[in-house]
């Protein structure tokens, strides 16, 4: 399947929901956000509120470890990565981006969670996934993990959906955003490299003899 990508680029900055439109509302599925910026289903209101939203519940659970944040390929990815850092870096969350702009398998980021909490009683860490799995090349995905390293479950979906829609409903009124070039060299934005450190361990328990 082919898709423009500048076209689909420019859609997901500049068209803009509308949230008396049900299908244009933040909507979770499995863990996520998913949509096309064409459709108006996945544009930058979408990922503002979205994580403006996450970090509201990060305060809320007291998640105050760093958060992880990786990328597929899917076109919108870095759209959304650079859009979800503006907010994160803003809300002082500490935020863990890949080394060398690499993308980031899903397990890598549950991997680097984990890691980060194991043995601990506070401090947790989280992530986000910025992916729409198996969908067309056209959509988008942002995903959620609390600190058990998986899928976020209903309770917390639902919390995060609700929110996201009351700033998408206020024309994001208290959203907090920092502008992108600040973001990256921000105090709490650190470099993490995934792939080894998920590589080094898998490694590590497989016997290759």
């Amino acid at each position: 399947m082919r898709v423009d990508v500048p076209r689909l680029v420019t859609a997901y900055y500049a068209q803009h929901p509308e949230p008396i439109v049900p299908r244009q509302r933040v909507q979770f599925g499995t863990s996520g956000h998913r949509g096309s910026a064409f459709a108006g289903t996945f544009n930058e209101p979408h990922i503002l509120s979205i994580a403006q939203a996450i970090c509201d519940r990060r305060v809320q659970q007291k998640v105050e470890g760093p958060l992880f944040l990786g990328i597929d390929t899917h076109a919108l990815s870095v759209p959304a990565f650079a859009t979800a850092l503006e907010v994160f870096a803003a809300n002082q969350v500490n935020t863990m981006i890949a080394v060398e702009d690499e993308y980031t398998p899903t397990p890598a980021i549950s991997h680097a969670i984990l890691t980060h909490n194991r043995g601990r009683t506070n401090g947790f860490a989280d992530g986000v996934v910025i992916t729409p799995s198996h969908n067309p090349p056209e959509d988008g995905g942002f995903k959620y993990n609390p600190p058990h390293g998986g899928p976020a479950g209903t309770i917390v979906t639902q919390w995060i959906e609700t929110r996201a829609n009351e700033y998408l409903e206020s024309e994001l009124h208290g959203l907090k955003r920092i502008a992108y070039e600040k973001a990256l060299s921000a105090p709490t934005t650190h470099q993490y490299d995934f792939l080894d450190a998920y590589t080094r361990d898998l490694a590590s328990v497989i016997d290759f003899d």
